[in-house]
């Protein structure tokens, strides 16, 4: 149970009672029929084997306020996405699982190269940007909810407290972001404990107040997968092709939404899903492939803002990113032991060191190439560019389906 605390610039809804699961569906049954609301699920074929996609189709099916659900699916063959078809055909509510493999989807890819409107390489943040350019080309709903598909302890209310604040007229939020606790017998959430934080607040010590560095600091966990916005804001934001794609989309959301439409909510009292490895020895895998990533849309951001981030300003950070790092540590340190939670500070401190050197090489390879990040053009600009794009997505997603 949590707290009524509020921090930083951004609005925390908590969760203060156990559950008040029945009254937020009755409520959202209702605001749906003023503000439909659409569910993506972006999903690699691999998590309908596992252990939490079953799971979270059986919560699903007790869902009611659901306009439609959208299955980005990744990595799949032709057989494949025929059984992940037949493994989603339970759900009551309307369904579309888009293929992004097949030759319909690949067309449309290859189309927006040719239009200098590269959508990128395959994953997360194209699988999420062409299923939110899906709902909006259906025009059915006015808010798009996201959630991973590896949630081992996913709940129904997660999905409720997520859609609430954006989809209830009584409130004014076009973004929510969600946030959780990641603790079983130790703390987890490693890249955002002991990477994000600590790089955003050396930041802040080395280039002072910034409004979009204290926004950030105010998220309780900025790498968390989950957030639902307004249809109209998903038309206008870009999305990172990387695993900066959580931090991306927070800050394109500080771009074009005013903070004080922006939130965050505790929807969980527990969160498991897959751990990814460290990979401290190769970076271009695990945490060490994310690290970087994060890093550089980090170092970005701040860039377009305006924030000088020269070679003399970027010098510092892995140093003192090192010592803000281990400053949190003996904090998380004595959280552990008060709550009797397992703590190795060489694990944590190895994982510390191996960030420090994604830093630097995020830091390098921002100097080196300044303008080399990579962002999804939003749908505007599709649109602008390639007027019938919607037209010739629904199509290709009809006739996939219905082959």
């Amino acid at each position: 149970m949590s707290d009524f605390h509020q921090t930083g610039v951004v609005a925390t809804l908590h969760r203060l009672v156990r559950s008040n699961l029945d009254q937020l569906e009755q409520e959202l049954m209702v605001y749906t029929q003023v503000n439909p609301i659409a569910l993506v699920l972006p999903c690699l074929y691999s998590e309908l084997e596992g252990e939490a996609m079953p799971r979270i189709v059986t919560e699903l099916r007790k869902v009611g306020y659901l306009r439609e659900i959208v299955v980005a699916l990744g990595r799949a063959s032709a057989d494949e996405f025929t059984k992940a078809r037949e493994f989603f055909q339970v759900l009551p509510q309307p369904l579309r699982v888009i293929w992004n493999d097949g030759p319909r989807l690949q067309k449309l890819y290859a189309l927006l190269e040719e239009h200098g409107l590269s959508a990128g390489v395959d994953g997360k943040g194209r699988s999420a940007w062409m299923a939110y350019g899906y709902v909006l080309a259906r025009g059915k709903a006015s808010v798009i909810a996201l959630h991973d598909c590896d949630i081992l302890s996913y709940d129904r209310e997660l999905l409720a407290r997520l859609c609430y604040p954006v989809a209830t007229p009584r409130l004014t939020f076009e973004f929510c972001k969600g946030y959780y606790s990641r603790v079983t017998d130790r703390m987890h959430g490693r890249a955002a404990r002991l990477l994000v934080t600590p790089l955003i607040r050396a930041l802040q010590r080395i280039l002072g107040y910034q409004a979009f560095l204290v926004y950030l600091d105010s998220f309780r966990y900025p790498l968390a997968g989950e957030f639902a916005m307004q249809a109209d804001l998903a038309r206008v934001t870009r999305i990172p092709g990387d695993w900066g794609l959580e931090v991306g989309v927070l800050a394109e959301v500080y771009r074009n939404c005013s903070v004080g439409r922006i939130c965050q909510a505790d929807l969980a009292d527990v969160y498991e899903h897959k751990h990814q490895v460290l990979s401290a020895d190769d970076p271009s895998r695990g945490l060490m492939r994310m690290a970087v990533d994060i890093t550089k849309s980090l170092i970005r951001t701040l860039a377009e803002e305006g924030i000088p981030v020269s070679e003399s300003a970027l010098s510092p950070l892995p140093v003192t990113y090192l010592r803000c790092a281990r400053d949190l540590m003996v904090r998380y340190q004595e959280d552990a032991f008060i709550n009797s939670l397992y703590y190795d500070p060489h694990e944590e401190g190895s994982a510390v060191e191996a960030f420090a050197e994604a830093v630097r090489m995020a830091c390098r390879a921002f100097l080196e190439d300044p303008g080399g990040y990579f962002l999804i053009p939003n749908w505007n600009r599709v649109l602008a560019a390639i007027p019938d794009f919607f037209n010739q997505l629904l199509e290709a997603v009809q006739e996939d389906n219905n082959q």
